[in-house]
């Protein structure tokens, strides 16, 4: 899927939606109407599904799901990745992402978009 092939009104619903940021201190609600504006996103497949991430596409390369946390509906998604595009020390590199099913499409939008520190998982967990 790639943004290019989507019809304006998808692309109007897209530009509609808000999402949750915590990013380099920076905090508080943005809209996509921005993100498309001023920075090239695409989608990214994650284990199957077309995923549309706050990120300029040349991040892409260097992203890598660490967890995906499907709900039971499969209309949510919560994501841990790994964007290695500035920083490749782990405990900088981390973010988190909740991405919603889009009514009526294919895909998955974020509405939430956190840094996230990577952190050695204890070993009380299974």
């Amino acid at each position: 899927m790639k943004i290019a092939d989507l019809s304006v009104q998808t692309l109007e619903k897209i530009k509609l939606v808000r999402w949750d940021r915590i990013i380099e201190k920076h905090e508080g609600p943005e809209d996509w109407e921005s993100v498309l504006k001023y920075e090239e996103p695409e989608f990214i497949e994650i284990e199957g599904c077309s995923v549309l991430l706050p990120v300029d596409k040349l991040h892409h390369p260097n992203i890598s799901v660490i967890r995906s946390i499907w709900s039971a509906d499969n209309n949510s998604v919560t994501l841990f990745i790994s964007d290695t595009t500035y920083e490749d020390d782990p405990f900088f590199s981390g973010f988190m992402a909740v991405c919603d099913r889009v009514k009526g499409e294919e895909f998955f939008l974020a509405i939430l978009y956190h840094e996230w520190f990577i952190i050695e998982r204890a070993n009380v967990f299974d």
